[in-house]
């Protein structure tokens, strides 16, 4: 039997790989994706072949997760439970893709992962492997050994021979890629508990962020950012979309932009809390809804905000390769055409402010808005029409049932 691990060097997927060679006398080829985590990758094949792994990928995913995965949902403004970015949730499908394309060129009969029994990350997976590649076995060692927790993958580790870098104690655990980090378990598991500013990675506290703001601007096609514009740039400077998330994460990061600390509804039933720093995807969001303000009919953007839950939703709980996600992201597409221009913000211990916004497909009027004289643009008399036509079923139902009673306010008396 051949398996296609996904493999990240760590103590899990570590102890995963020994323990599928044993369990199932299987020859284990080690796949890793990067997907922008800023972590030196060039140790893993050798830390794989050393477990027994007969092969090692690693595969550069880091501009098709910007382009492909991150940019689409950013033109859905999605964000899960008002708080996450959805910064892991993301990043699973594209995973599990190349994933799947590793087994099928080796010829595997499966693959296999690291993710909990527990956790969301095991859906995301399982879905996506579901979708694309129905045919292939999926092993999940979580929800088949006997472990009960790090002390033993620590045990069987030193047994075994592999060497890993972990202690039981470690505070809490962690997930990076190129659109945030998350931070969950140990300490962080009471929510009561402030996290420890050492924790932190990609940004400092707004508290020491510098005394100066920035400005920075941002260009738009069809709801893309394709163009950055920084203080120390006399220019806008045309980006790829995965240079464009490196920026902008350097750049929020440095004024204490993007942390969130949030007790979310996983989909498999409990509540966890996590701690996330989000800082490009958050400026890169803000800026996005900007552009939108002054490009996208009010309509328009009012039925594609009605189904933004709906969507985040799709995404965090792993049905990115579904008939639903893909047929609402064709009109998250089609909304996208007008929402091009630019938008330029400031920067400031952890605020983002709009500083301007511009485009040539602006619906906005001045003319029209102006609380001067507009020049016949817009005739004020015809409001009353308007309202009238708009208030008929209220005056309807009143006539019918009586107008509401309004409570008095207790300081309303009679004198």
């Amino acid at each position: 039997m051949k398996i296609v691990l996904a493999y990240s060097g760590g103590l899990d997927t570590s102890v995963i790989l020994k323990w599928l060679q044993l369990q199932y006398k299987a020859e284990v080829i080690a796949f890793c994706a990067d997907v922008g985590q800023e972590e030196e990758l060039d140790e893993v094949p050798g830390k794989a072949k050393a477990t027994g792994a007969s092969k090692c990928y690693i595969v550069d995913l880091v501009e098709e997760f910007a382009s492909d995965f991150i940019y689409p949902m950013i033109q859905a403004n999605a964000i899960y439970e008002g708080q996450y970015f959805l910064g892991t949730s993301i990043a699973r499908p594209l995973i599990a893709k190349a994933h799947i394309e590793i087994a099928r060129k080796e010829g595997a009969e499966a693959v296999a992962h690291g993710a909990t029994g527990k956790g969301n990350d095991q859906c995301r997976f399982e879905l996506t492997y579901a979708a694309l590649a129905p045919e292939l076995k999926v092993i999940a060692p979580w929800r088949e050994w006997n472990f009960e927790g790090r002390a033993d993958l620590i045990a069987f580790a030193k047994e075994h021979g592999i060497n890993v870098k972990s202690v039981i104690a470690k505070p809490y655990s962690s997930d990076r890629n190129l659109l945030h980090i998350s931070f969950e378990a140990g300490v962080l598991e009471d929510p009561w508990s402030e996290p420890d500013e050492s924790m932190f990675v990609l940004s400092v506290s707004p508290e020491k962020a510098p005394d100066k703001p920035e400005y920075i601007e941002i260009e738009f096609e069809k709801g893309n950012a394709v163009a950055l514009k920084t203080e120390a740039d006399a220019s806008a400077k045309p980006l790829t979309p995965g240079q464009m998330m490196k920026a902008l994460n350097k750049l929020g990061g440095k004024h204490g932009v993007g942390r969130v600390d949030m007790v979310e509804n996983r989909f498999v039933g409990m509540k966890s809390r996590g701690v996330y720093e989000t800082p490009g995807g958050t400026i890169l969001e803000f800026a996005h809804r900007q552009i939108e303000s002054l490009t996208m009919d009010r309509e328009t953007m009012h039925l594609r905000d009605g189904l933004i839950p709906r969507y985040a939703e799709m995404i965090y709980n792993g049905f990115w390769y579904a008939p639903e996600r893909e047929a609402l992201q064709a009109l998250i597409s089609e909304s996208q055409k007008t929402v091009s221009g630019t938008v330029r913000l400031k920067l400031y211990k952890g605020n983002l402010i709009t500083a301007g916004r511009k485009s040539p497909l602006s619906l906005y009027q001045a003319d029209v808005a102006s609380m001067e004289a507009d020049h016949g643009a817009y005739n004020q008399a015809d409001a009353g029409g308007f309202i009238r036509l708009n208030g008929l079923r209220l005056r309807a139902r009143a006539a019918v049932q009586g107008a509401p009673v309004i409570a008095r306010e207790s300081s309303m008396r009679e004198g």
